[in-house]
């Protein structure tokens, strides 16, 4: 018995290291997923190591897939010359459910945050400024959430690929100031997108 209550501390602590669960939320979801051990625990489990196996970076953009090339960057029909900029795959998908991109998108893999200890060398810059040259974009669209980080990102990346003399846009009204890109619903961002500006 002890040894599994000593498994169950763990799955709780792992657990409540994710993303808007804390100990105690933690704690029910474990004991929640006891109590339905066949229909949701070892299915999750199951799922989970295929997933953890199967899925990748994207080589090229940094989304997720099951293979080296995601299935956007493969798209013929994606080569619009633009480039969507985001922060992390979560702002990538949001894009993707509101349908307002048809173009191709480069994950950055975070914003500068010296508070964090990320720097530039941090982010896939010079991933982009390569992708750029090679699959001649004469756009950049940076999406970054309208956060002090999102945009000290954003003139950052701006300013790094000024002398390659292709436009560099951002979003413009509907993204409020403080606000994530996967909290917006589909109507903010097409409107945001359409209404992009130069930086």
């Amino acid at each position: 018995m002890a040894d599994a209550t000593r498994d169950i501390e763990a799955l709780i602590d792992l657990m409540a290291r994710l993303p808007g669960l804390g100990p105690r939320s933690a704690r029910r979801a474990v004991l929640h997923l006891l109590k339905k051990r066949d229909t949701q625990l070892l299915p999750l489990a199951r799922l989970l190591g295929e997933v953890g196996h199967s899925v990748r970076d994207c080589l090229n953009c940094g989304n997720l897939s099951t293979s080296d090339i995601c299935a956007i960057c493969e798209s013929p029909k994606r080569a619009t010359g633009q480039i969507c900029v985001v922060e992390d795959v979560a702002d990538l998908w949001a894009m993707e459910r509101a349908q307002v991109f048809p173009g191709r998108y480069h994950v950055l893999g975070g914003t500068l945050s010296p508070l964090d200890d990320v720097g530039p060398d941090d982010l896939t810059i010079p991933k982009l400024r390569d992708r750029i040259a090679a699959e001649e974009i004469s756009e950049v669209i940076l999406a970054l959430n309208a956060t002090v980080e999102g945009q000290t990102t954003a003139h950052y990346v701006a300013r790094e690929l000024e002398p390659l003399g292709i436009v560099v846009s951002g979003l413009a009204q509907g993204v409020p100031v403080g606000g994530e890109l996967d909290y917006l619903d589909e109507g903010t961002l097409r409107a945001a997108l359409s209404s992009r500006k130069s930086i």
